[in-house]
């Protein structure tokens, strides 16, 4: 896995680049290989985070999403769409509030029962789900590849001439 790691990471950048944006109130925030950390006066929109963790202690409007990182919600805190960790732990301590889905792919949920989440709760433990999710669709367009490839090079090759035998009378 670590071989396909930077690829992994360039692909996610390309498509997530476009909403970063200045850390400003009520603004996403975007980070890569940074820790992002919301204070508890602190009021923002989507939070994303790629190679780094998220530790929310004030209210995020939209959703909050890692990538190889972990999201530690205190005691507090709210989250007003889904949290979502790839790779990644999530833990929501005592008073925290997330009001969509909470979801772990590759890592654990750690939830204190005073904290609350208004959608469902799904966590994927261990890395097989992160090769299954991001390396699979890679392993089967490889394999249309190899086979248009075989099918261009058959077409190429001459048929071989039959062979008649010829008898004697």
């Amino acid at each position: 896995m670590p071989r396909f790691f930077p690829l992994l990471m360039f692909t996610l950048v390309v498509f997530l680049v476009p909403c970063a944006v200045a850390d400003a109130p009520d603004r996403d925030r975007f980070q890569f290989n940074h820790d992002i950390r919301i204070g508890p006066d602190d009021k923002v929109a989507d939070v994303t985070c790629i190679n780094c963790s998220v530790y929310v202690r004030g209210h995020v409007s939209g959703d909050v999403v890692t990538v190889h990182g972990n999201v530690m919600v205190e005691q507090g805190a709210s989250i007003a769409g889904d949290l979502t960790a790839v790779a990644g732990n999530a833990r929501l301590e005592s008073g925290s509030q997330i009001a969509g889905d909470l979801v772990a792919v590759g890592g654990n949920v750690r939830r204190d029962p005073q904290a609350t989440v208004g959608g469902d709760v799904t966590s994927l433990g261990g890395g097989g789900w992160v090769v299954l999710v991001f390396l699979l669709p890679f392993v089967f367009l490889g394999g249309i590849i190899a086979l248009i490839i075989w099918l261009i090079q058959r077409s190429r090759r001459p048929a071989p001439a039959p062979a008649y035998i010829m008898r004697r009378n």
